[in-house]
């Protein structure tokens, strides 16, 4: 990889970067563009979907800005969420996540281990019978909802965020050697703003089972995953890469 110029496809961190041993020790250079932002519906918009919050007692989340949009539409429609309410989140990191909003208590929030198969594994045997509210975004996986209703589990619909594509003409994508995506969004954004994109010899990177499905889906090679039981981070993951690269490119 001749090129060792890549594009991170989140928001500049303004600080310390998990990417600084990347760049320092394998002369990568590094540039942050966000692929899409979040906004969240207004009251205006939730109340059209005719859900009542209170009406529920356990709330499923499978993102952290689900948790961000939730707790911030709780306020503007102001309803206060009891004590007694339950949360059930897709992986532990969303979980601890509830951190910033609740007192964190076992007793209360659940997770499972970064899928919808394993969060009902978890559910069924003891919570079957909760009134489950699904926090989503607007382009939610169908899976979510299904599996709730095959598990013939209560369970409501709440649309509470939706994704816009950022405008990637402002880049110029060919002075990059790889793309990294977090998101399936992320690829959604790359297609959307070039239907006829080519990759060619640009290299991709991808974070998360769904975002390495998705460039898979849209007929992309990706030339690093992760998670991996070697590298639990995409920046690891490079980091292997770029060493393995280096040591064949020195044989």
């Amino acid at each position: 990889m001749k090129n060792r110029h890549i594009l991170i496809s989140q928001p500049n961190p303004n600080g310390v970067s998990s990417y600084t041993e990347l760049c320092e020790k394998y002369g990568v250079l590094v540039d942050f563009f966000p692929f899409f932002h979040v906004e969240s519906v207004t009251p205006k918009e939730f109340r059209a979907q005719k859900v009542t919050i209170l009406d529920h007692t356990a709330i499923v989340f499978t993102a952290r800005t689900a948790i961000d949009t939730f707790f911030k539409l709780c306020e503007e429609i102001r309803i206060v969420i009891p004590e007694s309410m339950k949360y059930f989140c897709i992986s532990e990191s969303v979980a601890f996540y509830l951190q910033k909003y609740i007192v964190y208590r076992k007793r209360k929030i659940f997770y499972g281990k970064g899928d919808i198969a394993s969060t009902l594994e978890m559910i069924v045997p003891k919570h079957k019978d909760e009134r489950f509210l699904l926090a989503l975004a607007d382009n939610y996986k169908l899976e979510i909802p299904k599996s709730f209703e095959k598990a013939k589990l209560k369970s409501t619909k709440a649309i509470l965020y939706r994704t816009v594509n950022s405008d990637l003409h402002k880049l110029d994508l060919t002075k990059y050697g790889m793309l990294v995506f977090y998101s399936p969004a992320d690829i959604k954004s790359l297609l959307d703003n070039y239907p006829n994109f080519q990759q060619g010899d640009l290299l991709f990177a991808t974070f998360g089972p769904s975002t390495a499905k998705a460039l898979k889906s849209a007929k992309f090679k990706s030339a690093v995953e992760a998670p991996s039981p070697e590298a639990p981070s995409i920046t690891k993951a490079l980091i292997l890469y770029f060493e393995k690269l280096d040591k064949e490119t020195h044989k």
